[in-house]
């Protein structure tokens, strides 16, 4: 009886919901969260999104407009309390699993005016990518600009910011990588601050 109800909910969400969307896949759930504009979102196949997460796309801000685009790829999961804002970019690739509490944003709040609070500050915006079958881990705050490769694992309470290539490990605030995975010797290899390989 649970499953047949839980059908029931997930595809009268769906219904609901697709029209408002850029784009909305097949089989797709997203739990008692909170999605502002999400005209300006895109959702591939198979994508589940746990309760209690903010997706936001920022279409204008103290006066400033913006066309902000956010995708979310085929086989996402999203545990809950994500939070998500996005002025230009963000784009989630194929099979990348979020974690719970991360907070992922291509928007940063200038602070140089003194004669005026931040939050009434004009934004910059850098975009931001999330390659494709990626692990973020609780707690991790993926900061504008950045970009990460495919297959990447972000540790948790992670602060990451910067450009990363594929098959990487990070941890730490701000994040660094400390393994990549090597093809001539088929195995994750630690790396020293700069990402070459050590022994």
């Amino acid at each position: 009886m649970d499953r047949i109800f839980n059908f029931l909910v997930r595809r009268f969400w769906y219904f609901n919901n697709k029209g408002k969307f850029r784009k909305l896949g097949n089989n797709v759930f997203i739990k008692n969260s909170m999605i502002i504009t999400p005209k300006y979102i895109s959702v591939g196949d198979n994508v589940f999104v746990q309760p209690n997460s903010r997706i936001e796309a920022v279409t204008s801000y103290e006066g400033v407009k913006y066309s902000p685009h956010i995708v979310i790829s085929d086989n996402c999961t999203i545990q809950q309390n994500l939070h998500l804002t996005c002025a230009v970019s963000i784009f989630l690739g194929k099979n990348t699993a979020i974690a719970a509490n991360v907070t992922i944003t291509d928007i940063d709040h200038p602070y140089e005016n003194i004669n005026l609070p931040v939050e009434r500050q004009s934004l910059r915006v850098n975009p931001v990518s999330i390659g494709e079958d990626c692990k973020i881990y609780n707690n991790a705050v993926i900061l504008p600009g950045t970009q990460i490769g495919k297959h990447c694992v972000v540790g948790a309470n992670s602060v990451v910011f910067g450009t990363f290539g594929d098959y990487c490990i990070l941890v730490g605030s701000p994040a660094k990588i400390i393994k990549r995975y090597c093809f001539d010797s088929s195995a994750w290899r630690k790396t020293d601050d700069k990402g070459n390989f050590v022994a």
